[in-house]
């Protein structure tokens, strides 16, 4: 017997009928994690309920009654709570989800306990102390980003680059994100980055927004200690706007989103160059002012006032030259004296050493017949005809 095909449409409202209708999905309760939880912008609450090894989606309408507005604002990713609601098939898309008419928290989750105890032992190790953040560059020339190489961040980082900023190079180090093994990936580009290429400015680490356990690996220490043992500058980009993980902590700085980490990274050279214009302008303004100010003080100057003062200004420099005349004159005066002074003191030095002075105070030089000088007894013997040279004449003497 041949079955009458129906429409997508029936079927699923007939799929959505029987859940509704069934007395164990009609109304029931289940324990699990909050993950990828969004709120939208009608007040309808979006997320997934998680346990190890499974999922389902869930909706909070905006008005359901029996949810308080604190359970509303209490709801956080990892956190893990009690749903209470009914099965339900969304018509337009085919897909079942957990209708939520009540929420009882239990506590946090093991993704978020595990969070919290790592950040608590970085946070006692310094890894996030101010003091280790380093300055970002102003204009990096190279620019690294270690992200999916499939995925939507990498686009957008790329994209915003190249609108702002056409001299940086970049360097796309692909890596897995999410999943076994992404953690020591990333934590091995970050190394590797710093050991082949140092020269590199700023490095953007990061990925999209996702559930709390896709974005795990952020959220690992092998990664947190990768980053903050990097010499080159890491920006985080995980995420978005209400996204947090421990590299976040630990990263020089922190982006909202791979856009606003590419926005952080390079400066938009458009806008320098304005700015640039926007200086140079300026500074002709000003110089043209000051020229029009330095001429009208000059125009306001009358002839017989500039007379005058160039009259000052000679009879000024006269009067300094008379000084300047009078001092040099003084200081030749006492040069000359100085001199003078010191040619007496030598001349009276020299004059007492003259020998004609010494035989003038009664002193005689005794000399042989032939001239030589007789300075001892032994120089002369008995009947020796010598000379007696006085002051004023010769004595010729002999020796008895």
């Amino acid at each position: 017997m041949a079955v009458k095909p129906v429409t997508v449409s029936q079927l699923n409202a007939y799929i959505k009928r029987v859940l509704i209708s069934d007395p164990v999905l009609g109304v029931v309760s289940v324990i699990g994690e909050i993950s990828n939880l969004k709120y939208h912008g009608s007040g309808h609450i979006y997320f997934s309920l998680k346990d190890d090894t499974g999922r389902i989606n869930c909706f909070l309408p905006a008005g359901a009654r029996g949810v308080s507005s604190a359970s509303r604002t209490e709801l956080d990713d990892g956190a893990e709570v009690v749903i209470s609601g009914y099965i339900s098939v969304y018509e337009k898309g085919g897909y079942y989800s957990l209708n939520v008419t009540e929420i009882s928290p239990c506590g946090k989750g093991n993704l978020a306990l595990a969070a919290d105890r790592l950040k608590e032992k970085l946070l006692k190790e310094g890894l996030f102390d101010e003091k280790y953040k380093r300055t970002l560059p102003f204009f990096p020339r190279k620019l690294a980003v270690v992200t999916s190489e499939t995925g939507a961040a990498v686009q957008d980082i790329l994209k915003i680059i190249r609108t702002r900023n056409k001299c940086v190079d970049v360097l796309i180090y692909p890596v897995k994100v999410q999943g076994d093994g992404a953690a020591s990936e990333i934590a091995a580009a970050v190394n590797a980055l710093n050991s082949l290429f140092p020269d590199t400015d700023c490095m953007i680490v990061g990925r999209g927004g996702g559930a709390a356990e896709e974005l795990g690996a952020f959220n690992e220490e092998v990664v947190a200690r990768a980053v903050f043992a990097s010499e080159i500058p890491v920006i985080s980009a995980v995420g978005h706007e209400t996204d947090f993980c421990i590299m976040d902590f630990v990263a020089d700085r922190r982006a909202e989103t791979p856009t606003a980490a590419a926005q952080m990274a390079v400066p938009d050279t458009a806008e320098l160059l304005s700015l640039l214009n926007d200086f140079r302008a300026e500074l002709s303004d000003r110089a043209h002012r000051r020229v029009e100010i330095s001429a009208l003080r000059v125009k306001s100057v009358g002839r017989a006032e500039l007379l005058a003062a160039a009259e000052r200004a000679a009879t000024g420099a006269a009067r300094r030259g008379a000084e300047l005349k009078s001092e040099l004159s003084r200081l030749a005066e006492r040069g000359l004296s100085e001199r003078a002074a010191r040619v007496a003191t030598r001349g009276a030095s020299l004059a007492s050493l003259d020998p004609s002075a010494v035989l003038a105070r009664g002193y005689a030089v005794l000399t042989s017949e032939d001239g030589a000088i007789i300075s001892s007894v032994t120089d002369a013997r008995s009947g020796d005809a010598v000379k007696a040279r006085l002051a004023d004449g010769e004595l010729a003497l002999e020796v008895v």
